[in-house]
């Protein structure tokens, strides 16, 4: 993993690991690569490992937003124009393609690639040629494609939403990168990284993470995968005022609905097990919810719920949560906001 430091990724999950191994497999050959994943798992990072680990690191890789390519200035954009080609051509300008030249052009977002777009590409992956506007020479093109997807470009090309063949055109060699929430222990390995990182940026004494903290991290969602995450971190860092991360600015956990239950793989346990499960992670959600409110005072928590102050102390105690740090994080609110 450590030959991928540089690139900002790193876990250990099984999932992940998988995806380092396509990421080495496809940066010793010069095939186009189609990376497909949620928005914030890090496609474009991947890409960069790619090129960065290949024959074409020494070239540029230059990333092209496919959203932000208008039908009327694409190939002007992507071809560049010659001297004359229009009124304001005052001079020749190479485009994106010759910009990447003996390297990668990175297409990211290409399912928003309109029809008109994605007739252009596909001419243009058909044999790597193209002509600037108004320029009669053609030029080849050396470079590599690689593109990267938040949608399925398969259910898109089925809803005629998306060219069949330039889908077989990009879909060479394909990374399906895993959310976040699928990725089993990354999420604190990735904090704590993430901290150390921004220790190391900020030039400030390195900050851990607290045990509810962890917790926390474990049983969040993450709808914006590591992107969130690292924004989080970011966050906490800077409003941290100790050596101790609390996640004040966490959302709370959604509370569980039908169609989450019946998509839970429930299969995997027994009954009395998952009913355990489902116990525990009530019960441990319950006492967070009631420690924010309370500011961390278990007395009041308990007169909240209707529990004894004892039970309701044993139970703060089995799922590993700190009371003071939620008065700490309280009190720490009250500063920022001001009284």
């Amino acid at each position: 993993m450590d030959d991928f430091d540089a690139f900002k990724l790193a876990g250990k999950s099984a999932a992940f690991l998988a995806v380092l191994e396509l990421t080495r497999r496809f940066a010793a050959c010069d095939a186009t690569v189609l990376i497909q994943g949620e928005t914030g798992t890090g496609k474009e990072l991947v890409a960069r490992a790619i090129h960065y680990q290949g024959e074409r690191r020494t070239y540029p890789f230059i990333p092209v937003n496919c959203g932000a390519l208008p039908d009327t200035l694409v190939e002007n954009e992507l071809f560049g124009h010659a001297r004359g080609a229009f009124t304001d051509a005052r001079e020749a300008r190479g485009g994106l393609i010759a910009e990447a030249q003996g390297g990668t052009l990175f297409l990211d977002e290409v399912e928003a690639l309109t029809p008109k777009v994605q007739v252009t590409l596909l001419r243009f992956l058909q044999d790597f040629e193209y002509r600037p506007v108004g320029g009669a020479p053609v030029r080849n093109a050396n470079v590599r494609i690689i593109a990267a997807s938040n949608a399925n470009l398969h259910a898109l090309q089925r809803d005629q939403h998306f060219r069949q063949d330039l889908l077989f055109r990009l879909n060479v060699l394909t990374i399906d990168l895993p959310p976040l929430r699928e990725r089993q222990n990354d999420v604190v390995l990735l904090a704590e990284v993430f901290l150390k990182r921004l220790a190391e940026q900020y030039r400030k004494p390195p900050k851990r993470l607290h045990d509810s903290a962890q917790t926390r991290l474990t049983h969040y969602g993450w709808p914006g995968n590591v992107r969130e995450l690292e924004n989080l971190m970011h966050r906490e860092f800077l409003m941290s005022d100790g050596e101790v991360v609390y996640l004040r600015s966490l959302p709370a956990p959604p509370a569980c609905n039908a169609g989450e239950i019946a998509e839970a793989p429930m299969t995997a346990y027994r009954f009395q097990d998952a009913k355990a499960s489902a116990i525990a992670r009530f019960e441990r959600d319950y006492i967070c919810e009631l420690l924010s409110r309370t500011h961390g005072n278990i007395s009041q928590a308990a007169r909240i719920s209707g529990k004894e102050r004892s039970r309701l102390g044993k139970l703060v105690k089995k799922y590993g949560l700190e009371r003071m740090a939620y008065a700490r994080d309280a009190e720490a609110d009250t500063r920022v906001r001001g009284p």
